[in-house]
């Protein structure tokens, strides 16, 4: 079986019984050793105790004096995030139960950079033993954002801060640079013949996706949804790609992020829209679930849309929590 994602710290967790993922004192330890949470030199008394204690012991209670006694008010801020996101942790059986936890949140107050970095280790768990390269690399788009590349017919998505750390680098090549073209354009694009070297380089996320020219890549965006969902709630679904929406009584959508969820909402109540808008629509899927008792009976039969949008700025930013809310289930079929 390849490896792939160890920057998920997949091994830093084990399996349970179930298939879920335990919270062990090795997953704390890195958040804690994340750059936000390690005192820079001139930080107080307080908040070096704090770090130390935690490293000592990533399960103990914490005061609030604790807390209140740090002088800085943003490492203040930091630190009650990431005891928040903890308590959540431990009051979990697993990282999969505090995921759900944490989105089905009214509001959800974890920031963005959390949830990402537990759907990367939750996706990793789901897609154990995964083979396709196409399917990982589709899947980098739950939990890494993309910066969008429109050439002709081609629509290559690559990763936004590989991308951004390039440009604002200087490591755009001058010929690049002298043809006006995009930093993706450098990029090595995931097809067939170079499917073998993603293996080697999943951790860099240095490959671009051509969303629009590779039927691949869709299909592999499919099977991840598909793994997600029966990873998470259980639920078998199929996924397919489409290429417009021929159905006069739809009756559910998911917008797979904000900009696919405003486009989506506006077409639903006969908004009109901008120009623009529709050609900012990537890629489209029609979903069907295996049993219908599993979703809410005002929608069971019919298929369920699912729509993915770049933002004006030519950015997509996946909320694959959408998935897990925005589903039309039935009564009493919200999974643990």
């Amino acid at each position: 079986m390849r490896e792939f994602w160890v920057s998920s710290g997949h091994h830093l967790t084990r399996r349970t019984e179930g298939g879920g993922l335990a919270v062990t004192d090795e997953l704390l330890l890195a958040y804690l050793a994340r750059p936000e949470l390690v005192p820079p030199d001139e930080a107080c008394d307080a908040e070096r105790r704090l770090h130390a204690g935690l490293i000592a012991d990533p399960r103990r209670p914490v005061a609030e004096a604790e807390l209140a006694a740090i002088a800085d008010a943003d490492a203040r801020e930091n630190w009650s995030v990431m005891l928040a996101l903890r308590g959540t942790l431990l009051a979990a059986p697993t990282v999969e139960a505090a995921y759900l936890a944490l989105v089905r949140a009214k509001p959800i107050t974890t920031p963005g950079i959390f949830l990402n970095q537990l759907a990367h280790l939750i996706l990793r768990n789901a897609l154990d033993g995964c083979e396709d390269p196409y399917v990982l690399r589709a899947a980098e788009l739950f939990f890494r954002p993309q910066r969008v590349s429109v050439t002709g017919d081609a629509v290559l998505l690559a990763d936004a801060e590989l991308i951004d750390a390039q440009e604002a680098g200087g490591h755009q090549s001058p010929l690049v640079a002298m043809l006006g073209r995009e930093p993706v354009s450098e990029l090595d694009v995931l097809e067939d013949a170079t499917a073998w070297t993603y293996w080697s380089r999943s951790d860099a996320f240095s490959m671009a996706l051509n969303l629009s020219q590779n039927p691949a890549s869709r299909e592999g965006l499919a099977r991840a949804i598909e793994a997600w969902l029966r990873h998470l709630l259980h639920l078998e679904v199929r996924v397919e790609p489409i290429a417009t929406v021929q159905d006069e009584d739809w009756r559910w959508f998911v917008g797979l992020d904000a900009e696919a969820t405003r486009i989506g909402n506006a077409v639903w109540t006969g908004e009109r829209l901008p120009v623009d808008a529709l050609s900012r629509v990537l890629a489209m899927f029609r979903m069907r679930v295996a049993d219908p008792a599993r979703i809410d009976p005002k929608v069971a039969g019919h298929p369920i849309y699912l729509f993915l949008a770049m933002n004006a700025d030519r950015r997509v930013t996946v909320k694959p929590q959408n998935l897990i809310v925005g589903l039309p289930l039935a009564a009493g079929q919200v999974a643990a």
